[in-house]
């Protein structure tokens, strides 16, 4: 079953951010998770070794399956990163690039 709003806003109410180029309406408060989700996104980031989708699944910030880059930084967790308008947002694809090995 997707995830839906509760209480959906008004289509001309709400700011916007952008998934891989396409602009999402999201509410005041809402993570980028959220917005992704009630945008009917289920997949956030791809495994390295298969390739699988995966998407969120605790929403608490423990198991790192929401991972995505926003505005060009990777290893984003999206439902811990309140929505902000004008927000790029992109899917990660691969292993996960801690700060040590991208020199810091």
């Amino acid at each position: 079953m997707p995830f839906i709003r509760l209480d959906p806003p008004a289509p001309e109410a709400g700011a916007e951010l952008f998934f891989e180029g396409r602009p999402l309406r999201f509410q005041p408060g809402e993570t980028v998770a959220g917005a992704l989700m009630a945008a009917g996104v289920t997949a956030f980031r791809e495994t390295p070794v298969s390739g699988a989708a995966r998407g969120p699944w605790c929403l608490m910030g423990v198991c790192f399956d929401c991972l995505v880059s926003i505005d060009g930084r990777e290893n984003q967790r999206a439902c811990m990163v309140p929505a902000r308008a004008g927000m790029q947002v992109r899917r990660q694809i691969g292993a996960r690039r801690d700060a040590a090995e991208a020199g810091g």
